[in-house]
């Protein structure tokens, strides 16, 4: 590999054969702010160090982006730390399949953004992170020991990071992986209940979307949930669930979809005296975002809101749980605007997973009032409220939506943590000038 564009659009698995063939186990990108650069740990490498910086669009001065091989599966590893001014960067660990280095790179830039604004926006002590891991196609993660294996290797290198990154569960993973990975590290949430976790977080997402429907309603004067039609794409984790929560406030029908056709099967058979239309689709498939509902639901993968699907949408309001689920964030939060459909970005409306992992390490209270006022229509922070604030200021403004919410969220990011500061930044630089995550 001679240049960035070598390296960016190999597959990851290249990449890791790369990085054997130099001997290279751990590496990283840090930002450095007096000289508004980030440097890479390894020569070899500063070509994506270059490539990170000079992205508009994902690169949002990120404090530092760290790596390894795991030692036994070959596989891509990383930690995306973006801002620690609030407290640990904290949001989970994907593992997922990425065709090319820079598409690995780019959504772990992006999803540690779009938690520190989620975490900014809930009000939490928290800064913004992601765990990515790339799927290696040569081993079978359907075994348990290979799985179990491959996440206590992840905690071990989430433990090299001396607590500037707190992880968690997140696609692809799940509370099994998470108590792995807890077997490794202390650094992590969402770990089984047994041993003092919060578990899955999804069923309080799922919660916290809803309220984030109602709120756009309410914004429209069309009342409540009850009578709408309800397109959901996804039914997994959080979309299995919200089906479920929709139903409890009477919504006339839901049209869901799935890749899965196990999982279409399995969600229908729970719901079998419900008005719900569910099927199995193609990846590509973007038929659906023509469905005729209220309110379309992205509740899969991220980037489905783009120039093909937006035009397609019938549905006046979206409201999901999906991170990232416009792929330019900018030119599509636009677009649906111009659209005249009223967008609640991803993440005001999905922050309750990292909400109920938040106070894992302070105990737990039944009805704990500290997690329910997220869902509460009158507190000031909720939210419905801060999905109407963010409406109300995008009418009021002629703005889109995202921006607002954006502006708001990065706003609030730069708040420093009243006890520790901003100390992430200090363990950042004291793993740099120690070199002990290399080790």
């Amino acid at each position: 590999m001679n240049n960035k564009t070598d390296i960016l659009q190999t597959h990851p698995q290249e990449f890791v054969c790369f990085l054997r063939e130099e001997g290279i186990k751990r590496f990283y990108f840090v930002y450095n702010p007096q000289t508004q650069t980030m440097q890479s740990s390894h020569p070899q490498l500063q070509p994506l160090a270059e490539f990170i910086q000079s992205d508009p669009r994902d690169f949002m001065q990120h404090e530092g982006l760290f790596f390894q091989v795991s030692p036994e599966y070959d596989t891509l590893q990383g930690a995306f730390v973006h801002r620690t001014v609030r407290g640990q960067a904290a949001g989970g660990v994907r593992y997922w399949d990425y065709p090319t280095v820079e598409d690995y790179l780019r959504d772990g830039m992006r999803l540690a953004k779009g938690m520190t604004r989620k975490n900014a926006l809930a009000g939490l002590w928290w800064g913004g992170g992601k765990g990515v891991m790339a799927r290696n196609p040569e081993i079978e993660t359907a075994d348990e020991d290979i799985r179990a294996y491959l996440y206590r290797e992840y905690g071990e290198f989430i433990s090299s990071l001396q607590g500037c990154y707190v992880t968690a569960e997140d696609v692809g993973t799940s509370v099994k992986d998470m108590s792995d990975v807890f077997s490794g590290t202390r650094f992590t949430t969402c770990i089984p209940s047994v041993v003092g976790g919060s578990g899955n977080p999804s069923v309080p997402t799922a919660r916290g979307v809803v309220c984030g429907m109602e709120a756009a309603l309410d914004f429209l004067d069309q009342g409540d949930l009850e009578g709408k039609t309800i397109g959901i794409q996804g039914m997994g984790n959080v979309g299995g669930p919200l089906i479920g929560f929709l139903f409890e406030k009477n919504v006339k029908q839901i049209l869901a979809w799935d890749i899965d056709l196990d999982l279409v099967n399995q969600v229908t058979a729970k719901f079998p005296d419900k008005k719900l239309e569910a099927g199995a689709v193609a990846r590509e498939d973007t038929s659906i975002f023509a469905a005729e509902c209220d309110i379309f639901s992205p509740n899969a993968t991220g980037a489905v809101l783009n120039p093909t699907t937006i035009p397609l949408l019938k549905a006046k309001i979206v409201c999901g749980a999906a991170n990232n689920q416009l792929e330019d964030p900018v030119r599509d939060d636009l677009a649906l605007f111009q659209h005249n459909i009223r967008y609640i970005p991803d993440f005001l409306a999905n922050r309750m997973g990292i909400v109920n992992a938040a106070n894992e390490q302070y105990g737990y209270v039944k009805d704990d009032p500290l997690l329910e006022r997220h869902l509460h229509k009158d507190w000031e922070h909720s939210i419905f409220q801060t999905t109407l604030q963010v409406l109300r200021k995008s009418c009021s403004t002629d703005t889109p939506t995202a921006e607002i919410a954006m502006r708001l969220a990065d706003r609030l990011s730069l708040e420093s943590h009243p006890i520790f500061g901003h100390r992430g930044r200090q363990i950042i630089a004291s793993l740099v000038a120690e070199g002990s995550h290399l080790a």
